[in-house]
């Protein structure tokens, strides 16, 4: 089954259902593309005052409670607590950058940008820091293409952007994540709550769709 996983890098709830995601991504009959919407670049972005930074510590806590995904003290001081932007442009274009030179990696590029976020307090927001995790990763080219703001590079994001955007207007969808099952015509979206379920009720649900 080909799956299309609609996603930002800063969405806690998509951090929450990384778990899911890498099984279904690890599952012999399943191809998965990973898709950012830029639901957090451009005019959905932002900056992180003290009202924004309590509301995201206390969202985050569900999503701890529901996935048993870590929120650290670090995050929460080094990145809540600081301030500063809340923009996922860095981040998208970073994995946009890995999907055009080792696309096998993206997913793992990925939970690495969201591990370095949540866990260790690190600076996704800003191209400077999200080429020095894709370079700690060993995606060079990746890094190299991105801090270098290539011309295709931007594009390429853009056309992404875009077409998350289509599928999420297509299929009605306002938030993500998101999982679409199937392509062109029988794509159907799975119910939001599919990803916080154990994998074998994931599974029955795609089957079902």
């Amino acid at each position: 089954m080909r799956l299309t996983y609609l996603f930002d890098p800063l969405c806690g709830w998509c951090y929450g259902a990384g778990p899911a995601i890498e099984k279904l991504a690890g599952h012999d009959n399943v191809t998965l593309e990973l898709l950012p919407t830029g639901l957090f670049a451009g005019r959905g972005a932002g900056r992180m005052d003290a009202q924004f930074s309590e509301y995201a510590w206390s969202n985050d806590q569900r999503i701890a409670k529901l996935t048993g995904q870590r929120f650290t003290d670090d995050y929460r001081t080094r990145i809540l607590g600081a301030g500063g932007a809340f923009d996922s442009t860095a981040a998208s274009l970073g994995l946009t950058a890995v999907h055009a030179t080792d696309p096998g990696r993206e997913l793992t590029a990925l939970k690495e940008l969201q591990l370095a976020r949540y866990v260790r307090g690190q600076d996704i927001v800003s191209v400077a820091g999200v080429g020095e995790i894709l370079l700690s990763l060993g995606l060079a080219k990746a890094a190299e293409r991105m801090l270098a703001r290539d011309p295709a590079l931007v594009e390429a994001y853009g056309r992404r952007i875009q077409t998350a955007r289509t599928l999420m207007r297509r299929h009605g969808l306002s938030g993500v994540p998101a999982l679409l099952a199937g392509e062109g015509p029988g794509q159907r979206p799975l119910p939001g709550n599919a990803l916080y379920e154990p994998l074998e009720g994931l599974l029955a649900q795609l089957g079902a769709a």
